[in-house]
């Protein structure tokens, strides 16, 4: 029978298979992608509802409100919140023109200023704020010279010993003594201020924020005390204290140092010089700081440059290079 079938029925027939076939392969494909599209969608639901969704969506909401509040204080369309009033944080300092400010800048030793500023510390400051973290030998090439910061020390009697009774005796100051504390102790620097402790200005600038800005704007800040502000007996009014209220009273008034080059010593002008002194103290290393980087900017620049020149000329060869790939001819 099968003998008896032409050629076009074959083809025919052989036709018929083959788009069967396709029909089914074309099914089977659809299905296959179907199960996979319903497949991800039911995973991408599932991990919606998940817990680690809800962790992730939260740690990201709360990151970015905190990040925001980081840079701008306040959320929008919402108040202030704080446990305590922003009057108790003390009134925000102007910004002042401090020749040291710049990243480029450094004290300004030809006005004498850190040296001015040592005189209202000496003089002013002294009776009651310590200064643990320099010694005389600090001032000499800044402020004053070896010999007459030599001469200021052996004004002051350090305790020393014990010698050879194995007792302990009283000596004339060195440069490498460090300043004398007002006060033996804490208890008796307390008990000289009615309870408050004055804080030791080594490193004041830095410890407030605000710094030098802070310091200046607290030294020339005593104003009475407005309506409906009390203060207690022993304490005065400073918007810039945080509170208000400060137990230290109003220090520099005009014409309370006489100054040795003749500067007209107003209360801005010692508060001016007193700062830049106590700026200099919280970081004698200042200039020679902003030195060292200027070279090192420099010199790794330099560098940079210098790398990238010979990078090039190493890896430009290299990298442009063209690869051809000849395959081997068969010889028969």
């Amino acid at each position: 029978m099968l003998s008896r079938l032409t050629a076009g029925a074959f083809r025919q027939a052989a036709g018929l298979g083959s788009a069967r076939s396709a029909i089914f392969s074309g099914s089977r494909t659809a299905s296959v992608r179907f199960a996979s599209t319903k497949a991800s969608s039911s995973a991408f639901e599932s991990f919606a509802n998940s817990r680690a969704a809800f962790a992730s969506v939260s740690l990201f909401t709360a990151g970015s409100i905190a990040w925001y509040t980081h840079l701008y204080g306040t959320l929008p369309f919402i108040g202030e919140v704080h446990a305590s009033h922003l009057s108790d944080e003390g009134l925000h300092p102007s910004a002042y023109p401090w020749s040291h400010k710049g990243p480029l800048d450094s004290f300004d030793h030809a006005r004498r200023v850190i040296r001015r500023g040592y005189q209202v510390y000496r003089e002013v400051c002294a009776a009651c704020h310590s200064l643990d973290r320099i010694a005389w030998r600090n001032l000499v090439g800044v402020s004053h010279t070896a010999d007459e910061a030599r001469v200021m020390a052996e004004e002051v009697e350090y305790e020393d010993g014990p010698n050879d009774q194995g007792e302990m005796f009283q000596r004339p100051g060195k440069l490498a003594d460090y300043m004398p504390a007002p006060y033996p102790n804490e208890e008796a620097a307390r008990a000289s201020n009615a309870g408050a402790l004055p804080p030791d200005l080594s490193l004041i600038i830095k410890a407030r924020h605000g710094g030098a800005d802070y310091v200046f704007s607290l030294l020339t800040g005593y104003i009475d005390p407005p309506a409906g502000v009390e203060i207690r007996e022993g304490m005065n009014y400073n918007p810039y204290f945080p509170g208000g209220a400060i137990s230290m009273a109003r220090v520099l008034f005009d014409g309370l140092v006489e100054y040795d080059d003749g500067t007209p010593a107003t209360t801005s002008q010692m508060a001016k010089d007193v700062v830049t002194f106590l700026s200099w103290a919280a970081e004698p290393e200042h200039d020679q700081r902003k030195q060292y980087g200027i070279k090192a900017v420099i010199l790794f620049s330099t560098l940079f440059w210098l790398s990238l020149y010979v990078k090039r000329f190493k890896w430009g060869v290299i990298k442009n290079r063209k690869i051809v790939y000849n395959p081997p001819s068969q010889k028969h």
